[in-house]
């Protein structure tokens, strides 16, 4: 039987073989890497095959001791949340290395020093949705840093030395807020049963309402730089700007999401009564974000830049969708972590192959790619498309579920954030214009179309966007029973219609 712990082992051991190759073989360095990447999604698919949709409890669990003197244990465990969001990382695991191919050339270090640190991120993005001891969670969250922070500073473009410093100190900071929200966790454990970080154990904690508020935020703090909400935000523009297309992928499809992962998994389960007293501010921030991530996206002229701020205004739909505290709510926010995943890589990967064909990420700069180079271009519009939820697209559903969720109970901020769809069409509309059509810009008349190779890398992302757009229900049969446990968990039933009939 599939474990967690293997589904973890299984990069390491493809990380090791690139080790074991000589630097001069680059390709079959490669390779490997796909192999592994590839066999890794198999596993989780097959994993994700023997998890029994209908059971709200953790599946899978492993807990073994680690450091038995301070009650540290390696303990795992995935629900339906953590079995998504892990099978979104390694199916795109394996379309970044195939997208990317060529990406870690000219690079600070080797080809396959790039690979190495792949595989070992793809290690620590299933550990960190798997983990169920809170030090470990921890340890995960920070080690994440390392591998991304030379992936960008090593391998990006322009500035990017200062935009992994940046997107360092801000996690960093945030890390050692929830490391102390986290020592205090431990400590008043002792005082109530004995030391421990098992998750399960310190949601029982009994604590003031003072007390909670203050761990809470410790907490909140990280997983809102993580994620990004505003406006803790602004390392994420330089990063994406900076980074190359496959690392973007990772960044904000899957390491973005550990933020909004935390914000369910720990700040709602550790302190159920500090997340009902700083809902009414985190819905305001979210309804921020959304408005500000979208005006922002549309005066910019750099591609990159643009998708970033694209992404902070979904994920003010995520955070806004996580504490409406719905049923409705929680489980539009997991469909979007999911779908967004998706929409972003499309949109990161063709804009990475147009930026590499034209030598410039500025958008007037490709004009008239419609004519030139017809197959880019559709994969670039209808990554736009999902990105500003059209309905048969993927993000539509996750979107009207976060709206409808957050409207039974917060009809002022729904009625605001719906504002940030009309905005989205601008966004999107505008440089799909610039880009796609009008007149041929100079210098772009013999642009190559997509090869094979990257036709076969965005296959799977428009596949899944398009059918998860007309059928959602296998991945909303896992979301649900965990969404609904949540909010049982919260003390809160949804919002029933007042069906009276006022004309009386």
């Amino acid at each position: 039987m599939m474990s967690l712990t293997l589904l973890m082992i299984l990069p390491l051991i493809g990380s090791m073989a690139i080790v074991a190759l000589p630097k001069t073989n680059e390709k079959l360095v490669k390779q490997v890497a796909l192999v592994t990447s590839l066999v890794v999604m198999g596993a989780t698919i097959a994993l994700a095959a023997g998890f029994q949709r209908d059971n709200v409890e953790l599946q899978f669990i492993e807990k073994y001791s680690w450091i038995p003197s301070l009650g540290i244990n390696y303990a795992l465990g995935i629900d339906g949340l953590a079995l998504v969001l892990i099978l979104m990382a390694t199916i795109l695991a394996p379309v970044v290395i195939l997208a990317g191919w060529n990406e870690s050339h000219g690079g600070r270090w080797s080809v396959k020093t790039f690979y190495i640190l792949i595989l070992v991120l793809e290690t620590m993005m299933i550990g960190v949705f798997a983990a169920t001891d809170v030090f470990l969670f921890y340890v995960i969250f920070e080690a994440m840093l390392i591998p991304v922070y030379f992936l960008i500073g090593g391998y990006g473009t322009g500035e990017r030395s200062a935009a992994a410093v940046k997107f360092l100190i801000y996690s960093l900071f945030g890390g050692l807020l929830m490391l102390a929200s986290i020592i205090a966790l431990y400590v008043m454990s002792g005082t109530q049963g004995g030391h421990t970080f098992d998750l399960a154990a310190l949601s029982q904690l009994e604590m003031s309402s003072t007390t909670q508020n203050l761990l809470f935020l410790g907490f909140f703090i990280a997983f809102a730089i993580k994620a990004p909400l505003w406006p803790l935000h602004t390392w994420l523009p330089d990063a994406a700007e900076s980074a190359t297309p496959g690392t973007s992928v990772l960044l904000l499809g899957v390491l973005d999401k550990v933020g909004t992962f935390g914000m369910i998994r720990y700040c709602l389960t550790l302190f159920p009564d500090a997340s009902k007293t700083f809902t009414p501010l985190i819905l305001v921030l979210a309804v921020i974000s959304i408005i500000y991530g979208a005006i922002l996206a549309i005066g910019q002229r750099d591609l990159k830049r643009l998708i970033a701020f694209t992404s902070i205004s979904h994920f003010g739909f995520i955070t806004m969708g996580i504490f409406a505290m719905t049923t409705q709510g929680q489980s539009g926010a997991t469909l979007y972590m999911f779908n967004h995943g998706f929409s972003t890589a499309a949109l990161f990967l063709v804009g990475g192959w147009m930026i590499a064909r034209r030598g410039s990420s500025t958008i007037s700069d490709f004009g008239g790619l419609q004519r030139i180079t017809p197959v880019m271009a559709w994969m670039f519009f209808l990554a736009g498309m999902s990105s500003l939820a059209l309905p048969g697209l993927s993000s539509f559903v996750s979107e009207f579920l976060v709206l409808v969720g957050t409207f039974t109970r917060y009809p002022v901020h729904a009625v605001i954030a719906t504002f940030g769809i009309v905005l989205a069409a601008l966004y999107i509309l505008i440089p799909v214009q610039k880009a796609l059509h009008g007149p041929t810009t100079p210098g772009n008349e013999n642009l190559n179309d997509l090869n094979l190779r990257e036709k076969i890398a965005i296959a799977p992302v428009m596949v899944i966007i398009i059918v998860l757009g007309f059928y959602p229900s296998p991945l909303l049969k896992v979301i649900n029973p965990a969404a609904s446990h949540v909010i049982a968990q919260l003390g809160f039933s949804d919002p029933v219609p007042n069906l009276t009939n006022r004309s009386k």
